[in-house]
């Protein structure tokens, strides 16, 4: 079976953490690909759950074993999809999805054209304002920050497959849900499995075919 590649992105604030976690919940054939990053933990998060917390030397490292699909350095911290997930998820006959900025997107983009592209928009600018300030973890400056880095990335919009405006959090999982499915009922991607299928009925007729000429 031929293992899927999904890459979401989106603007810091546009859900898509909170999105990608119902999606992920409900579709067991998904292998989420946890980052690797030199940033401090926010709130409540956790190593190993929500990321892999790295100091900077070991994130250097680990690019210099060549362990990352790809990786970039995003307002000062160092971020990176490792290989053990595409790995597990080959094993597992499974999908992957990797929840990866802009820059990630387009390297892995060239590492695999086959690669399905999703991105997440907010629904305006003063939408994303919101619910970053509403997050309570950064300072009116970072914030700031944030919304000239989204202006940047949402320009980009076009360079993916499919974009989702997540108005509604119910709407935006089923509509990433319908994608996940889609992209695996393409028939190049089930080409294994229909190939038994036709050999079956091909071996029937033949019995058929014998069975009238005796």
């Amino acid at each position: 079976m031929t293992t899927n590649v999904f890459i979401v992105s989106a603007p810091s604030g546009s859900g898509k953490s909170t999105l990608l976690a119902r999606v992920l919940a409900a579709d067991p054939k998904l292998v989420f690909s946890i980052s690797y990053t030199t940033r401090p933990p926010r709130g409540r998060e956790r190593h190993g759950r929500d990321y892999f917390f790295l100091s900077r030397e070991e994130f250097e490292e680990a690019i210099r074993r060549g362990e990352f699909l790809e990786w970039a350095e995003v307002f000062g911290n160092y971020y990176g999809t490792h290989r053990r997930f595409l790995d597990q998820a080959r094993a597992e006959g499974k999908d992957l999805v990797l929840d990866i900025d802009v820059q990630g997107a387009r390297q892995l983009r060239e590492k695999f054209p086959e690669a399905v592209s999703i991105f997440i928009l907010p629904p305006s600018r003063a939408e994303l304002e919101k619910r970053l300030r509403a997050r309570g973890e950064d300072s009116d400056e970072v914030i700031q920050r944030r919304l000239r880095g989204a202006a940047q990335e949402i320009r980009r919009y076009r360079e993916y497959n499919y974009v989702i405006v997540n108005r509604d959090l119910d709407e935006a999982a089923d509509y990433l849900a319908a994608i996940f499915k889609a992209e695996r009922l393409k028939r190049a991607k089930i080409e294994n499995e229909i190939r038994p299928i036709l050999a079956g009925f091909e071996q029937a007729r033949e019995g058929e075919q014998d069975h009238g000429a005796a």
